[in-house]
C-alpha cells in the first residue's frame, strides 16, 4: 500500500496517510495524531496494509507556523521547570525533552529509564502547576538522539536526525565483518546504541569477505605460496607473508593475482 510519509516536528516517529497530490515533498501539514500535530511530507512509501493512517487536516497556514513556533519557545522554557520537580520527587529518569500538540491543550513529557517509573506523583504536581493535561511517554535512546541531536564520530550531525526516520537492525557482526575494534568508543553512537552507519556498507563488507582470502591461511602468488598477515577490503590488497630459513619477506598483491589455497 502506497501512503505520504509525514516526518511530525516534536515526535521521533514518522506518521503515515492517505497520498495527497496537492502536497508536495517538503510541504508543511497538519495532521491529527494524538491531537493536531504539525509535520513535513518526506514523500510516497510502501508499507504494510495494516499500518495505521493519520488523517491531515489541512496545509500549515502562517497561524499554524507562528503556533508551532510560538509552542517550541514555551517548551523551551518548560524543561528546566519539569527537570526540576523530577530531581525534587527523586525520580530515576531523565527527561529528554517536551513537547505540545497545536493548540498546546496538553504537555507531553518525553523520557528514558532504566527501569518503570510510578510518575503519578510528577503529573500531579505538574497538572495543578500548568492546568493542563499531562502525558508520560518513554522513549528509547535512539529516539531521544533523534529529537535532540548530537554530532557523531564524524564530526557532522548524527544521521537519525538529519534524515533517518525508520531504525534498521544493527548488529555486532556488521562491525566484525568491517574489522573495527569492538571497543564501545568506535562502534557505539551518541546514544549509547552500535552506529546506524555500520548498516551502510554491511552489504560490500559480507560481500568482500567471500572473495578475500581469511589472514592466517595459505594463497598462490606469482611468487610462489606464502600466508596471508592482512587484507584490505577497500583497495582489494592482500598482504602476504614468505617464511624462507629463519627469514620472513612481506608483498602487497592484488586481489586479483592471488589464488586461495595451495
Amino acid at each position: 500500500m502506497q501512503v505520504m510519509e509525514i516526518v511530525l516536528f516534536n515526535s521521533p516517529n514518522a506518521v503515515y496517510a492517505q497520498p495527497d497530490e496537492n502536497l508536495k515533498k517538503g510541504s508543511r501539514v497538519v495532521v491529527d495524531s494524538n491531537g493536531l500535530e504539525v509535520g513535513a511530507v518526506k514523500g510516497i512509501k510502501d508499507v504494510d496494509n495494516k499500518v495505521e493512517l493519520v488523517k491531515i487536516v489541512r496545509e500549515c497556514t502562517k497561524e499554524d507556523n507562528l503556533a508551532h513556533c510560538e509552542n517550541c519557545k514555551f517548551t523551551r522554557a518548560l524543561l528546566p521547570e519539569i527537570k526540576k520537580e523530577v530531581e525534587k520527587l527523586g525520580l530515576d529518569m531523565k527527561v529528554s525533552f517536551i513537547s505540545t500538540n497545536l493548540d498546546r491543550s496538553k504537555i507531553i513529557v518525553n523520557y528514558t529509564a532504566d527501569e518503570r517509573v510510578d510518575f503519578r506523583e510528577l503529573i500531579k504536581v505538574l497538572g495543578a502547576k500548568y492546568k493542563l493535561r499531562i502525558e508520560m511517554h518513554q522513549i528509547g535512546n535512539r529516539d531521544e538522539s533523534k529529537v535532540v541531536g548530537a554530532f557523531g564520530v564524524c564530526g557532522r550531525v548524527t544521521c537519525c536526525k538529519l534524515y533517518l526516520n525508520d531504525f534498521d537492525k544493527v548488529s555486532i557482526k556488521m562491525a566484525k565483518n568491517q574489522n573495527i575494534a569492538l571497543n564501545p568508543t568506535r562502534i557505539n553512537g551518541m546514544c549509547g546504541r552500535l552506529l546506524c552507519c555500520l548498516k551502510y556498507e554491511d552489504e560490500f563488507y559480507e560481500q568482500m569477505q567471500k572473495k578475500m582470502p581469511k589472514v592466517g591461511s595459505k594463497v598462490t602468488t606469482p611468487d610462489g605460496v606464502g600466508v596471508v598477515s592482512a587484507t584490505d577490503f577497500l583497495r582489494e590488497n592482500v598482504t602476504v607473508n614468505f617464511t624462507k630459513d629463519e627469514s620472513t619477506e612481506q608483498k602487497i598483491y592484488s586481489l586479483a593475482d592471488i589464488k586461495k589455497g595451495k
